[in-house]
């Protein structure tokens, strides 16, 4: 009785000494683990929290909080990422409000302190005072359009359409104007129909930004051209100028939000540098892709690529 009372002694002491050792063993690892955390927020590193462990519970809490980290990390670099676009955002929206502003502002000086200006010329600042007035408020509704655009909830509704179809209407909406600036029109639509999963709206402003930026930045070579082709399982769109085109500098930028070559300042492109931004957004809406190829005074191609419906 005696021996069997010892040795249920012997084993409590033990469990008891374990628990103890457990114990302090969890809370200098907690310890470290906090100290380590305290180190990590206050240097702001990259770094993971790292320990030698042998308790699961311990090892699953380091699991955890390395993939906050991560996440945390993620986050503070998409911060970072915003607020600089944000930044430009902001500076080259300040240029490109300031610039209308001060013409109209102008304008309407010269109404107001001029008491004697002939009808006829006041007439034309009215004119032009009107036309700054009408490009401002599409710069802004542009902007809107693209924060819409990049909105998480935005979704746009898709059906089945005839790329060529919508490819011959917009190239004779522009025809008369390409035409007066003395352009050469080449068009190479297939008799074949092309379908896509899109939306021919948005196609249809794809399209004529495409093509307005062609004639504005392309009226040196004096030819415009449009292709509707099929690469197997998908269809491309080209939209190409043998212009001036752009430098290889630029073309990663193009489609940047309020992103202008140095000559789109010049009045007279009259450029937003929202257009390209807007048709690249509408393109991946519509699960498609738009890029850029250019060789100054060769040939200047944007290339719409969308998925070919065969049903």
């Amino acid at each position: 009785m005696m021996v069997t009372l010892i040795v249920i002694m012997a084993i409590l002491i033990v469990m008891n000494g374990w628990q103890y050792y457990s114990r302090k063993k969890t809370k200098q690892h907690i310890n470290e683990i906090s100290d380590k955390l305290t180190n990590i927020i206050e240097q702001q590193t990259a770094e993971k929290v790292l320990l030698q462990t042998d308790q699961e519970a311990i090892q699953l809490l380091l699991i955890q909080i390395n993939l906050m980290l991560d996440n945390n990390q993620k986050v503070f670099a998409d911060y970072a990422k915003t607020k600089d676009s944000l930044r430009k955002m902001i500076a080259n929206m300040s240029h490109d409000l300031k610039t209308p502003l001060t013409v109209i502002l102008g304008y309407v000086e010269k109404i107001k302190l001029d008491k004697t200006m002939a009808k006829d010329e006041k007439e034309i600042v009215i004119l032009r005072l009107h036309e700054k007035v009408m490009s401002l408020v599409s710069l802004i509704n542009q902007s809107f359009d693209l924060v819409k655009l990049e909105s998480d909830d935005y979704l746009m509704p898709l059906s089945k359409v005839s790329l060529n179809e919508i490819c011959r209407k917009n190239v004779l909406e522009f025809y008369d104007l390409l035409v007066s600036k003395g352009f050469q029109v080449e068009i190479d639509i297939p008799e074949r129909n092309f379908y896509i999963l899109g939306n021919e709206e948005a196609i249809n402003r794809v399209l004529s930004n495409l093509i307005s930026n062609a004639i504005r930045y392309g009226n040196d070579g004096g030819v415009l051209g449009l292709t509707l082709r099929g690469d197997g399982e998908t269809i491309a769109v080209e939209v190409w100028d043998k212009g001036k085109g752009i430098a290889e500098v630029h073309q990663d930028r193009v489609f940047e939000r309020l992103y202008t070559l140095d000559d789109a300042r010049n009045p007279q492109f009259q450029g937003s540098g929202l257009g390209l931004s807007i048709s690249k957004r509408l393109t991946e809406a519509m699960n498609g892709t738009l890029h850029v190829s250019s060789q100054p005074f060769e040939k200047t191609t944007f290339t719409c690529r969308f998925k070919q419906m065969t049903y």
